[in-house]
C-alpha cells in the first residue's frame, strides 16, 4: 500500500507540507497511523508540483529509495515552493519491483495520478486483460510494472473520451470491480482541480478556505480533517471556499 497527499492553496513550500507536520509523508513513511494493509512505506517516494507561470505541465522529484534517506530532496523542499501538489510515498505490492518507474506520482502531460492499493491478480493475467481495454497511446506511455500506472492509462483514455476527472476515477474504480476487483483510492490533479476515489483503504480531507488537503490519512491534528466514506469520489478546485468541495457515491 501507500500514503499520498494532494493540495490546492496558496503557495507553500513542500517542505511545509510534506515534511515539516507532525504526522506528515515523511513520518507516515515509517509509521503510518491509518494504513490498513502493510507497516512501513519505505519503497520510494516522489513529489510533483506546478507553477503556472512556467509551464502547465507540473515538475517531478521521484525515487526508489526512503523519503527519509534523501537528503537532496531534504535540502531543497524548503526552496521549492508550489499552490498544487501531490505527494506519495511507496509500499510496493510483490511482485512489482523497487524502482523509479513504479514510484508515485505519475504524470502525462498537465495530470498527476497517485494509486493506493492493488488490484486482484494484477501480476497473474489482470494486467494483460486490462491492458486489453487501453488505448495504444496510453499503453505507449507506461513504463514500469505497477497496476497504479495501469489505472492512470485508463483514467486518462475516460478523459480524452471527454469524461470530466471525477467520472473518470469512477468509471475504473467500476470496470475494476465489476471483473478483478481490488483496493483502489486513487487521486488526480492538473493543478487546478483534484478528483479521488476512496476504495478500501483510508482518505482524508480537510478545507480551509482557499485550500484544500485530499489525503490518505491526516497530516496534524488540528480541527477540520473528515473522513471520508468508502465507496465515495471527490471533486475539489482551486479556490474553493469551505463547503465546496463535492462528496459522492460511485456507481460500480
Amino acid at each position: 500500500m501507500c500514503r499520498f497527499l494532494a493540495y490546492l492553496g496558496p503557495d507553500v513550500s513542500l517542505e511545509s507540507l510534506l515534511l515539516a507536520p507532525p504526522w506528515s509523508l515523511l513520518r507516515q513513511s515509517y509509521e503510518p497511523r491509518f494504513m490498513k494493509r502493510g507497516r512501513v512505506n519505505a519503497d520510494g517516494f516522489g513529489a510533483g508540483w506546478y507553477d503556472f507561470g512556467v509551464r502547465e505541465e507540473p515538475a517531478l522529484y521521484r525515487r526508489a529509495t526512503p523519503i527519509w534517506s534523501d537528503r537532496t530532496f531534504a535540502s531543497i523542499a524548503g526552496l521549492a515552493h508550489s499552490g498544487a501538489i501531490l505527494a506519495a510515498v511507496r509500499n510496493a505490492t510483490a511482485p512489482s519491483a523497487t524502482e523509479e518507474s513504479n514510484t508515485a506520482p505519475y504524470v502525462s502531460g498537465r495530470w498527476l495520478f497517485a494509486h493506493n492499493g492493488e488490484v486482484v491478480g494484477f501480476a497473474s493475467g489482470g494486467r494483460r486483460m486490462l491492458l486489453a481495454g487501453v488505448s495504444d497511446r496510453r499503453a505507449g506511455e507506461i513504463a514500469g510494472s505497477t497496476d497504479s500506472e495501469v489505472l492512470f492509462a485508463m483514467v486518462l483514455d475516460r478523459i480524452d473520451a471527454g469524461e470530466a476527472p471525477a467520472i473518470a476515477l469512477s468509471g475504473v474504480v467500476g470496470a475494476v470491480m465489476g471483473s478483478t476487483g481490488g483496493r483502489l483510492n486513487m487521486v488526480l490533479t492538473d493543478g487546478h482541480s483534484i478528483a479521488a476515489t476512496a476504495c478500501g483503504d483510508s482518505l482524508y480531507v480537510h478545507e480551509e478556505a482557499p485550500g484544500v488537503v485530499v489525503a490518505s490519512e491526516p497530516y496534524d491534528d488540528r480541527a477540520g480533517w473528515r473522513e471520508v466514506p468508502d465507496g465515495s469520489v471527490i471533486e475539489a478546485r482551486e479556490h474553493a471556499i469551505p463547503g465546496e468541495l463535492r462528496i459522492g457515491g460511485m456507481s460500480r
